[in-house]
């Protein structure tokens, strides 16, 4: 006998104690040998299969269109409707529990939840999905270590110092707070000594900071949650809290910081970045960028909103990295910019640099420190954790540093004669999004590329012929998706299987209308609105985009915990059946997308 009812996959991970009886109640052992057919246009559905052991094909005519393995069920839409289009097949020998219809629809009826994770489309079973998870943003933050939030730094003064000269230190450090050394005692003094000191009457120039020094300090370890660092501030009644690893004190957590962090820890990790001194200091909060990135999936957010997250810390990262090693001339009389999924706010972990350099065509600074200052800034991002582009699309090569009027006979060059080499450049160039300098400059060269492609359609259909750049292998990807166990862990890379195909599809259709938006979202919404893209269609698009990008985020920082490189790779032994679930209908719609991107731009005509 097989095991128990696992109700640890979706959907009946979401019933109850008594919609589990239900389920106990109604459920038998089914078996079917290979190329049986469980379900078809000839078979009238009265359970819903769920797979113990083998593996079952779902063809529509003669083709191909999913596959279900080991704990995926199938098919409640066929059960609700009272009839199957599809044919399901046995694969190989399969074993399967069968669920009474009448079982089904009680679930149906009492829990909405299983109803929309069993047969609704993909935007309804994500919808689902966020409603189960909505609270754990919160929890995940509370978890987070003093360590992750904002420190300010510990500086210390003689207890003897007179109240002037620590005034003076507080002004300095932009601090509200000193440590005081007294002998043995540590103390703190704060603003609000300061105050008192002033009502103290006596002259400030005499009055040692000691005597107004508090030597009850409330401490905490560096490791310790940030709930912990809340609740002490609430039990102590105090503002700030020394943070300390062992015998060493590593810096002051302050209330107001610690909500800020709470509530938007993203905001001061900006604020490091723009008062960021040299290249060392940003280091550091490019590596909190990626700690944040893991915080907020880990809490539940939403990958659109880390997203668009990163792009402006990113932004922030790069703009003041540029300040730093390029002169202030520079600067002013260039644009600076990104690409791919950088450009288009759609980057969740560090990638290989994509970013070029618009000149002012009259900018007063010499080609060798314009060549110098790139150099730097190229070197800096790899000290950051973003590696060269193995293409060379970088600033600090010479194709993607040059004048405003050069970047526009490039321009001409790729679109006058559209190479595959070309082709890729302009599509990675139509990403672009300024981060620092003169962004008029990259509106400029821009406008030129619009003028330039208009009613070009032989143009259009080669630049829109790339969706099909990966195209599927003879054996199908739902095969690679299931072919699991004895063959060993599969990998499933997500950009080639449906992220690229969204983002080049979208590109093209925006290209030829004259959308100016970069991100993929922003384009579909844009496209909706001119009446070139059907509604649903768009939003059926943005979950799978958001989906796959999830499921790829989720990947790769599992491998940044082993201590391997994020490959964006998915290894489908490690999906859960509702991922599994979510992953089919994501790349069916990226199916149907790519037929209408072909139809629109006359692709099978070639």
């Amino acid at each position: 006998m097989p095991k128990a009812f696992d109700f640890s996959n979706s959907p009946f991970d979401c019933l109850d104690a008594s919609e589990q009886h239900v389920v106990r109640d109604s459920v038998d052992i089914a078996y079917f040998r290979q190329d049986e057919i469980l379900l078809g246009p000839d078979i009238e559905p009265t359970h819903l299969f769920i797979v113990i052991k083998g593996q079952v094909s779902q063809f529509d005519a003669d083709e191909l269109v999913a596959s279900f393995g080991p704990d995926d069920c199938f098919d409640g839409r066929s059960l609700v409707a009272g009839r199957a289009t599809d044919r399901f097949v046995a694969a190989e020998e399969v074993v399967a529990y069968a669920l009474a219809r009448r079982a089904v629809n009680a679930l149906i009826a009492s829990n909405a939840a299983f109803g929309a994770l069993l047969f609704s489309d993909l935007s309804e079973k994500l919808g689902a999905l966020a409603q189960r998870h909505s609270q754990r943003e919160l929890h995940a933050l509370t978890m987070s270590r003093v360590d992750e939030g904002f420190l300010r730094p510990a500086h210390t003064v003689d207890g003897a110092t007179d109240i002037v000269t620590v005034a003076a230190t507080l002004q300095a450090q932009r601090s509200s707070s000193v440590l005081v050394r007294d002998g043995a005692r540590l103390g703190i003094f704060t603003n609000t000594g300061l105050q008192r000191a002033i009502l103290d009457g006596r002259p400030l120039n005499r009055l040692a900071v000691r005597e107004l020094a508090t030597f009850e300090l409330v401490t905490i370890a560096s490791g310790a949650p940030l709930f912990d660092a809340l609740a002490l501030m609430i039990q102590h009644q105090v503002h700030r809290l020394v943070v300390v690893a062992g015998e060493r004190i590593v810096g002051l957590l302050e209330q107001l910081d610690l909500l800020s962090f709470l509530s938007n820890h993203s905001y001061l990790i900006t604020v490091q970045i723009v008062r960021a001194q040299d290249l060392a200091a940003l280091r550091l909060q490019a590596e909190k960028i990626s700690r944040f990135v893991a915080l907020l999936h880990r809490g539940g957010t939403r990958v659109g909103q880390i997203a668009a997250l990163v792009q402006a810390l990113n932004a922030k990262l790069f703009e003041r990295a540029w300040q730093l090693v390029a002169p202030a001339e520079l600067v002013a009389g260039s644009c600076l910019f990104v690409m791919g999924s950088e450009g288009r706010g759609e980057q969740l972990l560090k990638t290989d640099q994509d970013n070029g350099l618009i000149l002012r065509d009259d900018v007063a600074v010499g080609a060798a420190e314009v060549a110098q200052a790139c150099q730097r800034f190229s070197a800096a991002l790899r000290d950051f954790g973003y590696p060269d582009c193995p293409g060379g699309i970088m600033l600090s090569k010479p194709a993607w540093c040059r004048s405003a009027s050069e970047f526009t006979r490039q321009l001409r060059h790729w679109l006058v004669r559209p190479e595959a080499e070309g082709l890729m450049a302009l599509a990675i160039f139509i990403d672009a999004h300024a981060v620092a300098g003169d962004a008029a400059l990259l509106a400029g060269v821009r406008a030129e590329l619009d003028r330039l492609v208009a009613a070009d359609d032989a143009l259009l259909g080669r630049f829109a012929a790339a969706i099909d750049a990966f195209p599927d292998p003879s054996a199908g990807w739902w095969h690679r998706l299931l072919q699991i166990g004895e063959q060993g862990p599969h990998l499933l890379d997500l950009k080639k299987a449906g992220i690229f195909a969204i983002v080049h599809g979208t590109r093209s259709l925006a290209l030829r209308d004259h959308v100016r938006a970069t991100g993929t979202v922003a384009r579909l919404d844009a496209l909706v609105t001119l009446g070139r893209l059907p509604a649903e269609l768009a939003s059926d698009l943005v979950d799978s985009l958001h989906l796959l990008m999830s499921l790829r985020l989720k990947a790769g920082l599992s491998e940044l915990d082993t201590h391997r490189p994020a490959s964006g790779a998915v290894r489908t032994d490690r999906l859960g059946s509702l991922e599994r679930d979510l992953l089919k209908d994501a790349l069916a719609v990226v199916k149907r997308f790519k037929a209408l991107v072909r139809h629109q731009f006359h692709l099978d005509e070639a």
